[in-house]
């Protein structure tokens, strides 16, 4: 029987425990003839390519040297990947662990629907093993985001059909390479989150169709990129959200989102971030403690601001070394 020819992209970036997690629930995975892993090192400052080499001497590491974002790292992974002659591509995020069946029942999808060419798999949260995270995703133009049904569900078997949605998570998201070759790559302007929901939403604009298939099973830690907490978060939150609508929104929704939500929005994050700033300076100055939290606040809507800010003077790219840090 011959099997399909997938690759399983996994970037890393000052993550070894997670990778080698990830790395040893794929070595437990049936069987391997259906796939060959690549390691993309995103610039890494730990020793991860050591670590990983020494564990995993066969799985090859393609190393940028710099932190190329989420977007630009996988991108390199699958600029490799089209060079060689696998059929499909799986994006895969480093802080998960797969099921032993993930990719027969990836591929069992696709056999199924032969047609469809971009699937997700169903994302349960790491620490909350029966919950699910993420299992696709529609887009809300009422509140301009996407919207994923199934996420913070407990899975009591009411989410096992498989389904047509606008996008999947990246952390599990299964290409074949007709898709790239035909819109091209993830746009590296947003280098961390946005990036799949724009990439599925051009390839739904080419005539892609996106499932999902819940048989295939993954679980995430759930933003372990953001190091820097939510302030990190909220920064590429609002950036590229700002930068989705621009990129994939008419002129009429343009306007239409702007007035009703984005301008509203903008006003009460603003507002926000004066307000609990300016508590946390007032307390500090006459000697008063103050909840944490409270600080963490204030550091939140700065970020959102921050994040509109740039968004609006066209920077984009990482987010300012200040969000990379924790809270």
């Amino acid at each position: 029987m011959r099997f399909p020819k997938v690759l399983i992209l996994i970037l890393n970036w000052n993550g070894k425990t997670d990778t080698l997690e990830c790395l040893a629930s794929l070595a437990a995975a049936q069987p391997n003839p259906l796939f060959s892993t690549l390691i993309v090192d995103n610039g890494s400052s730990d020793d991860s390519v050591h670590a990983i080499r020494a564990a995993y001497p066969d799985v090859p590491i393609l190393e940028t040297k710099k932190n190329l974002g989420f977007a630009g790292g996988n991108n390199a992974g699958i600029r490799w990947a089209l060079g060689k002659s696998f059929e499909w591509i799986l994006l895969l995020n480093n802080d998960t662990v797969v099921a032993p069946d993930l990719i027969k029942r990836l591929m069992d999808a696709a056999k199924k629907k032969p047609s469809v060419k971009i699937w997700g798999a169903k994302i349960y949260r790491y620490h909350d093993r029966g919950r699910i995270d993420h299992l696709g995703g529609f887009w809300d133009q009422t509140r301009a985001e996407f919207v994923s049904h199934a996420s913070g569900q407990l899975d009591d078997g009411s989410f096992e059909e498989m389904q047509r949605v606008d996008y999947v998570c990246g952390a599990a998201l299964l290409m074949h390479t007709s898709v790239p070759q035909t819109i091209g790559l993830l746009e590296e302007s947003f280098f961390l989150l946005w990036e799949e929901s724009d990439f599925c939403t051009r390839a739904r604009h080419a005539g892609f169709e996106i499932w999902t298939a819940p048989q295939a099973r993954i679980w995430h830690k759930v933003s372990a990129s953001f190091i820097g907490g939510k302030p990190h978060m909220q920064y590429f939150w609002w950036r590229n959200r700002l930068l989705w609508i621009h990129r994939n929104c008419s002129p009429s929704e343009k306007k239409q989102i702007y007035i009703r939500l984005i301008l509203p929005e903008i006003a009460k994050n603003m507002k926000l971030a004066f307000l609990k700033t300016a508590q946390v300076a007032l307390l500090r100055l006459i000697g008063r403690s103050f909840n944490p939290e409270r600080s963490g606040k204030a550091r939140r809507y700065r970020a959102g601001c921050r994040g509109i800010w740039h968004y609006f003077m066209g920077r984009f790219g990482n987010c300012p070394n200040s969000y990379q840090r924790p809270s």
